[in-house]
């Protein structure tokens, strides 16, 4: 089995989030995907790389999709969403690169 990177699976679930919540015009459902996606890279940044590093990047994430919102008044929805997504997938990239706790 192929296992997606923490990174993409963050990055995925932030665009994704927005994507269902425009979409369905359902914000609470784009919450579930946001959340459910979230929970699996948070799980996969703890066994890559530990509970602090697990915690930070989640911290990020949710500051992330918090920081969109304000950012999305200045250069707009989709690029807010795309900017952040990106710094989070770096973010995670850079923490857990060549890294396996706990194995």
């Amino acid at each position: 089995m192929v296992k997606v990177p923490a990174s993409l699976v963050a990055a995925t679930g932030l665009v994704g989030g927005y994507g269902v919540a425009r979409w369905t015009k359902k914000r609470p459902l784009g919450g579930v995907a946001l959340a459910a996606a979230g929970a699996v890279a948070a799980r996969q940044w703890q066994q890559e790389a530990g509970g602090k590093v697990a915690a930070g990047l989640t911290g990020l994430y949710v500051a992330g999709f918090a920081g969109s919102h304000p950012l999305a008044k200045k250069v707009g929805a989709w690029p807010s969403v795309f900017a952040v997504a990106g710094g989070v997938a770096v973010a995670s990239w850079a923490a857990t690169r060549g890294r396996r706790c706990c194995e």
